[in-house]
C-alpha cells in the first residue's frame, strides 16, 4: 500500500475530527490538499467566489452546529482573504480551523513574488497559528490545532507550504486520539457559597444574559422564578433567552428596548451571566456586580466586580437553584416588567403608523412580515448596521429558530456568506439572510455560489440605496451625511440573470406575495424590496458626545421605530403580574 502525502494525512485528521467541508477557492499551493480532499469521500470541496466568503461560511456552519469545521485559502493573496472572516469566526467563539498554504518552503524569507507571513498575520485573530515546515510535524502539529480551535472555541490556522503538502507522510502510529467535543465546567465550592450569600443577601437582583447561556434556558427560568428577578440580554443572548421568558425586561445597548437598561441600573445586585456586553457605558458603577462564565478571560474586563465565578452558566446555576433562599417579593420583578411594557408602548406608535400603506416600503414592516412568514426553525443571517435593528426587534426566537450575525466584529457583507454555511448543514431548512444593499453588493460574486451549490437560500434585501447605520452615526455626531449614497441596479433582474428567482418589491402590498412565493421556490432566491432611507427619527437628546463608535452612553438612547411582536409578549407578562 502506497505512503500517504502530507496533505492526505492532513485530510484525514480533519475527517477524524468531524469536518465535513472544507470552504475556500483552489489555487497553486493548495493543489494537493485539495486533491487529497477529492480524493477522500468523507470531507467535500465547497467552492466558492472569494476566501472571506469561505471564511463566514465556515464560521456559521460552526455555530449551527458547534462543530469544528473547515475553510483554506491559497498562499498569498488567497489566503490573505480568509482574515475577516476568520476574525467573525473567533470573536463568534466558532470553532474553526484554517489553512494558509504558503510559497515554496525553500523560498520562505528571501521576499520570494506575492512573499507574506501567514503563521503571523493570523495571530491576533486565532488562538494558534503556526507552520508546517516539515512532514515531520505531521499529524502532531495538526491535532495540536484541532485541539486548540474546539477546546478554546476559536479559530486555529495552519499554515502548509505546498511542496511539503506534496511530501511523504510520516507513519500513521504518530496519530493520537482526538478531543472533539467540550466539557461541562462547575465552579468551586467557595465560590458557590460566596455567590449564594451575595444573592441572598440582595433584595433586588437582575440578570443579564449573553450567548453562554445556550442551552441554559430552564435553569435561567427557574433561577430567575426563584429570586424574582428580571431578565435582560444582549444581542447574542437573544435567541437563547428572550423565547418563554416571562421575567423578560428586553434588550440593553445601542440597539436595546424596553427596560433593561433600568433593570440593571435599578438592581441591588447584577449577575451577567455569559455575556462580554462590550459597552461598559450601559452597564452601572454603583450596584453589586457578580459574573458567570466559562471564559475566565472575559470575568471582569468590562466593569468593577464583587465577585468573578469561573464555570458554566447552566452547571453554576445547577448548583445555585437550590441553595439560594427563594424570594417572596416581587415588587422590583413587576415594577420593571410594567416599565418594560410601557416603553415598548412608547416606540411601537412609528410601527403601528400606517406603515402597511408607506411608500418606500418600512423596514420596519418588511422584517414584521418576514417574521410571520418565515418557518418556526428557519435560521437568519443578518447583515451589520441596520439589518441588526431589524433583527433584534422584530424577529422572534422560539427555542428552535437561529439568529446569527457578526455581533462581536461588526463586519458588513456576512449575512450572505453565513448563509451559505447555515445552508449546507440541512438543505431542507429554511435559510434567510437579511441583507442590506451595501453589505450584499460588497460580496456579491457569491450570489452565483447560492446558484452553483443549489443552495436554498432566500435572500431579502433591504435596498435603502445607502450606507444606513453609516448615516445615523454622522448625523448623531452633527455631521452631514457624505459618501454614504449607493446607486443600484434592480437587484431581482440580477437575481434572474444569474439563474436564481428574483422579484422586486416596491409596495408594501406586493411583500407578503413576494416573500411567499420566494420561500416556496426550490432553489436560492431573492426578494429586493425598496425600502425608506429615511424610515429611523432620532430621539432629541441624542448628543453628538455621547457617541462613542456603537456605543451611546444614555438610558433613553433607543432607536424609534416599532419593536414588532415583543410588546405582545411585554404585555402578556403584565397580565401576569399579580394585584395587591
Amino acid at each position: 500500500m502506497a505512503k500517504q502525502n502530507v496533505a492526505e494525512q492532513f485530510v484525514d485528521i480533519l475527517a477524524r475530527a468531524g469536518v465535513r467541508r472544507m470552504y475556500g477557492v483552489v489555487g497553486d499551493s493548495l493543489n494537493p490538499v485539495v486533491d487529497a480532499v477529492r480524493r477522500n469521500a468523507a470531507i467535500d470541496w465547497v467552492h466558492v467566489r472569494h476566501e472571506e466568503v469561505a471564511a463566514f461560511a465556515a464560521g456559521a456552519e460552526a455555530q449551527i452546529t458547534g462543530k469544528l469545521t473547515a475553510c483554506a485559502g491559497s498562499c498569498r493573496p488567497g489566503n490573505l482573504h480568509l482574515i475577516n472572516g476568520l476574525y467573525d469566526a473567533h470573536r463568534s467563539m466558532a470553532p474553526v480551523l484554517a489553512l494558509a498554504s504558503h510559497i515554496p518552503s525553500s523560498e520562505i524569507g528571501l521576499s520570494y513574488f506575492q512573499a507574506t507571513h501567514p503563521e503571523r498575520l493570523f495571530e491576533e485573530c486565532s488562538h494558534y497559528s503556526e507552520m508546517i515546515s516539515s512532514p515531520r510535524q505531521m499529524p502532531r502539529l495538526l491535532q495540536t490545532a484541532i485541539q486548540h480551535a474546539i477546546g478554546q472555541r476559536g479559530v486555529s490556522v495552519v499554515t502548509l507550504p505546498g511542496d511539503v503538502a506534496d511530501q511523504t507522510a510520516p507513519d500513521r502510529s504518530f496519530e493520537s486520539a482526538l478531543v472533539t467535543s467540550r466539557p461541562t465546567i462547575r465552579p468551586g465550592d467557595a465560590e458557590i457559597d460566596r455567590l449564594v450569600r451575595l444573592i441572598d443577601e440582595a433584595g433586588k437582583v437582575t440578570l443579564f444574559c449573553g450567548a453562554g447561556t445556550a442551552g441554559a434556558h430552564a435553569e435561567v427560568m427557574e433561577f430567575a422564578g426563584r429570586v424574582k428577578s428580571p431578565v435582560g440580554h444582549a444581542l447574542r443572548g437573544k435567541e437563547w433567552i428572550q423565547y418563554d421568558n416571562p421575567y423578560d425586561v428586553g434588550m440593553s445597548g445601542l440597539l436595546g428596548y424596553g427596560a433593561a437598561y433600568e433593570a440593571t441600573h435599578e438592581c441591588e445586585l447584577l449577575i451577567l451571566l455569559g455575556t462580554d456586553f462590550p459597552y461598559n457605558a450601559f452597564l452601572p458603577d454603583d450596584v453589586k456586580i457578580a459574573q458567570i462564565d466559562v471564559r475566565p478571560e472575559v470575568i471582569g474586563r468590562r466593569s468593577r466586580l464583587d465577585l468573578a465565578v469561573w464555570g458554566d452558566v447552566r452547571e453554576t446555576l445547577r448548583c445555585l437553584i437550590p441553595r439560594v433562599r427563594e424570594k417572596t417579593d416581587r415588587r422590583f420583578l413587576d415594577k420593571m416588567l410594567k416599565k418594560h411594557a410601557d416603553a415598548l408602548e412608547g416606540v411601537v406608535k412609528a410601527y403601528t403608523r400606517k406603515v402597511d400603506k408607506h411608500v418606500p416600503i418600512h423596514p420596519e414592516y418588511v422584517a414584521s412580515v418576514l417574521d410571520e412568514l418565515a418557518d418556526d426553525d428557519a435560521v437568519f443571517t443578518v447583515d451589520t448596521g441596520m439589518n441588526n435593528v431589524w433583527a433584534a426587534r422584530y424577529i422572534s426566537p422560539n427555542g428552535r429558530r437561529r439568529i446569527i450575525g457578526s455581533f462581536s466584529h461588526g463586519s458588513m457583507a456576512n449575512a450572505m456568506p453565513m448563509a451559505i454555511g447555515a445552508q449546507f448543514v440541512d438543505r431542507d431548512r429554511q435559510v434567510v439572510a437579511m441583507c442590506g444593499d451595501g453589505g450584499f453588493t460588497m460580496l456579491m460574486g457569491d450570489f452565483l455560489t447560492l446558484v452553483q451549490q443549489d443552495l436554498p437560500v432566500k435572500i431579502v434585501l433591504f435596498n435603502n440605496s445607502a450606507l444606513g447605520m453609516v448615516e445615523l452615526e454622522m448625523l448623531v455626531a452633527g455631521l452631514p451625511s457624505y459618501g454614504t449614497t449607493d446607486v443600484n441596479p434592480d437587484f431581482a433582474e440580477v437575481a434572474r440573470a444569474c439563474g436564481a428567482f428574483g422579484v422586486r418589491v416596491e409596495k408594501p402590498k406586493q411583500l407578503a406575495g413576494a416573500l411567499k412565493d420566494a420561500f416556496r421556490h426550490k432553489g436560492p432566491a431573492l426578494v429586493d424590496v425598496v425600502t425608506d432611507p429615511n424610515a429611523l427619527s432620532i430621539p432629541p437628546k441624542i448628543k453628538a458626545d455621547m457617541v462613542t463608535g456603537f456605543a451611546l452612553s444614555a438610558s433613553k438612547i433607543v432607536l424609534d421605530g416599532g419593536v414588532g411582536r415583543m410588546l405582545q409578549m411585554a404585555r402578556s407578562n403584565i397580565r401576569n403580574v399579580p394585584r395587591p
